[in-house]
C-alpha cells in the first residue's frame, strides 16, 4: 500500500487528541478522516480544529466503512478489547495505548481476533520509539556492554492523575510501572521468571479507598538469570523523571535524563536546570515515531516491533505486580 493511510482516531481526551495532531500534522504518510468520541461535541471540535473531514460518537460508523485502512484507539482500557475485535473484524489495522485489555482473558481474544483477522494490532509502549531507549537498544544488541544482567528503571510522575482517574486505572503497576516491564523485557531480551513488588502511600490519601499506591517497587527476574527493579512514583513534584540503565558483563548504558535542556543555569547564589515538566514533552518525538512506524508497517505490511503478543506479556506482568503487592508475596509467571 503506497497511498496514504486512511486512519479514524477514537478517543479524544490527552493522548487521543495529541496522536490525532501528531497524525495530522506530522505524518504525511497518514490521512485522518474520522474522529469518534463518546460525546459528539468532542468529536466536533477537535474534527474541525485540525481539519478532519467527519466526526462521530458511534465506532460502527468507522468499522463499517470500507475507505478506512486504521483505526487509533486512545479510549478507557475497558473498552479496548470490544473495539479491537470489532476492528479486526472488519479487517482494520489497529493502534492501541496501552495496556491492551484489562484481563489476560481479554488478551487471548484479542489476539486470536487479531491474528485471525490478518490485521497488525501496534501497543502504545512510547519508549521503544524514545531517541534514547531506541539508541540504548541497538547497542546492546551490537554488543557493546556484553551480556546484559541487570536493568534499572525510574518513572516518575510530577503529581497523581484525579481521583476519578485512579478509580479506574487499574492501579500504579497497569497504569505507570507497565512501560518499564514493556521496555526491561526489550532491553534484555528475555521474559519475566517472577516479580516481587511492594508499594504505599505516601502523598495522595484518597489513593487508599482504591487499595493503589503513589510509591511502588517491583524486582523481577528473568529466565536467563538476569533482574531489573523498577520504581513508580506519582511524588516527583519537581518534574517528569524518566531513566533507566542496564548494566551489562562489559559495561552499562544510562538512559534519559530529568534535564529539558541539557544547559547547567549559573545565577547569583545558585545554579540549576530545567526539568522536564510533562509527558508530552518528554515524548514529543517518540510519540510521532511510533505512530510513523505503525504507518509505516500497514503501508509496507511489515509486522510492527511492539504486537498484541507483546501487549499481553506486559500485562501478565502488571497483573502479576498487583497480585505480589497485594499479598506480599512474590509470583511467578
Amino acid at each position: 500500500m503506497s497511498r496514504k493511510v486512511r486512519c479514524a482516531v477514537l478517543g479524544v481526551g490527552r493522548l487521543g487528541y495529541y496522536h490525532a495532531k501528531n497524525l495530522v500534522t506530522q505524518i504525511p504518510e497518514a490521512e485522518v478522516t474520522y474522529v469518534v468520541a463518546s460525546r459528539i461535541g468532542n468529536a466536533e471540535r477537535v474534527a474541525r480544529e485540525l481539519d478532519i473531514p467527519k466526526w462521530t460518537n458511534n465506532p460502527n460508523e468507522v468499522f463499517e466503512n470500507p475507505e478506512i485502512d486504521a483505526v487509533i484507539i486512545v479510549t478507557p482500557t475497558k473498552t479496548h478489547a470490544s473495539l479491537i475485535k470489532e476492528a479486526a473484524k472488519n479487517k482494520k489495522h489497529i493502534f492501541v495505548d496501552k495496556p491492551i485489555t484489562e484481563t489476560l482473558d481479554e488478551a487471548d481474544d484479542v489476539i486470536k481476533a487479531v491474528q485471525e483477522n490478518n490485521v497488525f494490532c501496534q501497543v502504545g509502549f512510547v519508549r521503544r520509539f524514545d531517541p534514547a531507549f531506541a539508541e540504548a537498544k541497538k547497542r546492546i544488541d551490537s554488543g557493546d556492554i556484553g551480556e546484559p544482567l541487570y536493568y534499572k528503571g525510574v518513572s516518575r510522575d510530577p503529581g497523581s492523575p484525579p481521583e476519578i482517574y485512579i478509580a479506574t486505572s487499574g492501579g500504579i503497576f497497569l497504569d505507570l510501572c507497565i512501560h518499564d516491564f514493556d521496555i526491561a523485557r526489550y532491553l534484555l531480551g528475555k521474559e519475566v521468571e517472577s516479580i516481587q513488588s511492594f508499594g504505599k502511600v505516601l502523598a495522595h490519601p484518597f489513593m487508599n479507598k482504591y487499595g493503589d499506591s503513589d510509591q511502588a517497587l517491583s524486582f523481577i527476574k528473568f529466565t536467563n538469570g538476569a533482574s531489573a527493579s523498577i520504581e513508580g512514583s506519582r511524588n516527583a513534584f519537581y518534574g517528569y523523571d524518566i531513566r533507566g540503565e542496564v548494566v551489562g558483563t562489559e559495561g552499562a548504558i544510562q538512559i534519559g535524563s530529568i534535564k529539558y535542556h541539557d544547559n547547567l543555569i549559573l545565577t547569583k547564589g545558585k545554579s540549576y536546570h530545567d526539568n522536564i515538566p510533562n509527558f508530552q514533552t518528554r515524548y514529543e518525538e517518540g510519540f510521532i515515531l511510533e505512530l510513523k512506524h505503525f504507518i509505516e508497517c500497514v503501508q509496507n505490511n511489515e509486522k510492527p516491533i511492539v504486537d498484541e503478543v507483546d501487549g499481553k506479556k506486559a500485562l501478565e506482568i502488571a497483573i502479576a505486580a498487583t497480585k505480589s503487592y497485594q499479598t506480599k508475596k512474590e509470583v511467578k509467571l
